[in-house]
């Protein structure tokens, strides 16, 4: 059976780390618009410069450059079981887009699981984060430091701070949410797929919730 999940909620949340748990347990694919935009940056298409702008701002994408690197991605074979959409959609608008990409493949979005989490921590979540220069892995400077300050400890490359993480645009990201980003959760909760999960415990419980939340929407559907 298919089971199409959104992970929801601000950014600092922590969607990212439980997609990649999640997807490898129920084997479907991850699919990131974070993953999604960086393989255009780093392909320099025309998309991907117009998208980094906006990135780099801490601002939302523009829905139609987004919408077309989604479709592409949903459009490969490994969708076909189902996929932990985290990132996207953003807006309403997305949302929508969202449906109706679904539905050309014959599918629907099953569950929407709103990580919620206080907005304190989510500034201490953000701003204590380095990123790999080599492969972008992700460190903390208190919650998941490298052995060695600056260094990566899987490829030994330098650790920087994204631009997206310092202190003013990290803010701005979180208040570009709230704005923008936060109506969704009425758009999923009026189409009855919202199911809220409290973000700000640890890894581990958000993964069990999560898992709990999948294996229902799956026993559902196949009508248990």
């Amino acid at each position: 059976m298919t089971i199409f999940i959104v992970l929801l909620g601000p950014p600092g949340a922590g969607k990212g780390t439980q997609a990649k748990v999640v997807s490898k347990t129920l084997n479907v694919p991850h699919i990131s618009s974070g993953d999604i935009f960086r393989e255009n940056f780093n392909n320099q298409t025309s998309l991907g410069k117009v998208a980094q702008g906006y990135i780099q701002r801490g601002e939302l994408v523009p829905d139609d450059i987004t919408i077309a690197m989604v479709r592409d991605r949903l459009s490969k074979p490994d969708c076909a079981q189902g996929a932990i959409l985290d990132g996207f959609p953003r807006t309403t608008a997305q949302a929508k887009a969202l449906d109706n990409l679904l539905e050309e493949f014959s599918h629907a979005v099953d569950v929407v699981c709103y990580m919620k989490v206080p907005q304190a921590v989510l500034l201490e979540r953000l701003t204590g984060r380095w990123t790999c220069r080599e492969k972008g892995h992700i460190y903390h400077e208190r919650n998941n430091p490298p052995k060695q300050r600056g260094l990566c400890d899987i490829d030994g490359s330098e650790l920087y701070q994204r631009e997206d993480d310092q202190v003013e645009t990290v803010k701005r990201r979180i208040q570009v949410y709230f704005e923008q980003t936060a109506p969704l959760i009425t758009y999923y909760q009026d189409r009855g797929l919202l199911v809220e999960v409290d973000g700000a415990r640890s890894v581990g419980q958000v993964t069990d919730q999560l898992l709990t939340i999948a294996k229902r929407v799956q026993r559902k559907d196949d009508g248990a």
